[in-house]
């Protein structure tokens, strides 16, 4: 039985505060690995995502369908001769992450992760210990130089090189008023010529934002702004990018794999995908 409000967790800071979360205090990143099936949770972690889910049944089925866009991207871009990625806002990088599909395809691919919470980001180096293929960089998303300008960024990746950026289930975090078209572009101009972009995108569902009043009535807990796009916001963030087929599409219909992934059920949810490269 879930206790929605007790006083311990009416008094602690709001979960997704970065650096106010510490290892025995539910975090995000570690939700997500829960609802991908991983083990690198606790008890208030899956508590916690058990609380989300009471309210908003489709959540796992989103984090799962963002992640196998993301191991189908990935297994593209690696195919079409791609041996480097950053990845915006990763969170625990487990599961199937962006460094485990390349280096299955490619074992010499490399790849630099990025999160805001210096909590996530020490866990996740701790993961990472002993890979001289990945680094893990704390940095704002929506300050673009704390990962273009980074030692390990310029250390590890060859920008003479192609790279590929991935912004995966990370959009909705970022207000129009931040300028994401603009630091998309700033992202693909500092990675060189040749260079990528994947994104996937949560969109604007009125059953989500339901889903969300909900929970913030249930547990007495304010939510933070997100910014669900619709498909027309989505695409005028790629404005200078040409979109490879097949095109901006549904999440589950981006290059399915049918043997692998049956549920092709896009009306679940609002979202969409896309693969681009600057024109």
């Amino acid at each position: 039985m879930i206790n929605p409000k007790t006083p311990s967790s009416m008094d602690m800071p709001p979960i997704w505060a970065p650096g106010t979360k510490g290892p025995e205090t539910p975090n995000i990143a570690r939700v997500r690995d829960y609802w991908l099936g991983g083990t690198r949770n606790s008890a208030a972690d899956r508590r916690l995502g058990e609380q989300f889910t009471l309210c908003a049944p489709q959540l796992p089925y989103l984090a799962r369908t963002h992640r196998n866009f993301l191991r189908r991207v990935v297994t593209r871009l690696v195919g079409d001769g791609i041996r480097q990625f950053v990845d915006l806002g990763t969170g625990m990088p487990t599961m199937g992450n962006v460094h485990q599909v390349a280096q299955q395809c490619a074992p010499e691919c490399r790849v630099v992760y990025t999160d805001i919470d210096p909590v996530v980001v020490t866990e996740s180096r701790a993961l990472l210990e002993g890979d001289d293929r990945t680094a893990y960089i704390l940095a704002d998303v929506q300050r673009p130089e704390q990962v273009l300008d980074s030692p390990a960024l310029r250390r590890l990746l060859d920008l003479d090189e192609p790279v590929a950026l991935l912004a995966i289930d990370v959009l909705h975090h970022i207000p129009d008023s931040a300028g994401p078209a603009e630091l998309l572009t700033t992202y693909a101009d500092g990675l060189g010529s040749g260079c990528r972009v994947a994104l996937s995108h949560t969109c604007r569902h009125e059953q989500l934002l339901d889903a969300m009043r909900l929970y913030s009535d249930i547990y007495n807990t304010p939510l933070p702004e997100f910014a669900f796009r619709t498909t027309a916001e989505v695409e005028k963030l790629l404005a200078g990018f040409e979109i490879t087929e097949p095109g901006l599409v549904p999440i589950p219909l981006w290059q399915p794999d049918l043997d692998t992934e049956p549920d092709q059920n896009p009306e679940h949810f609002s979202g969409c995908a896309a693969l681009a490269y600057r024109s």
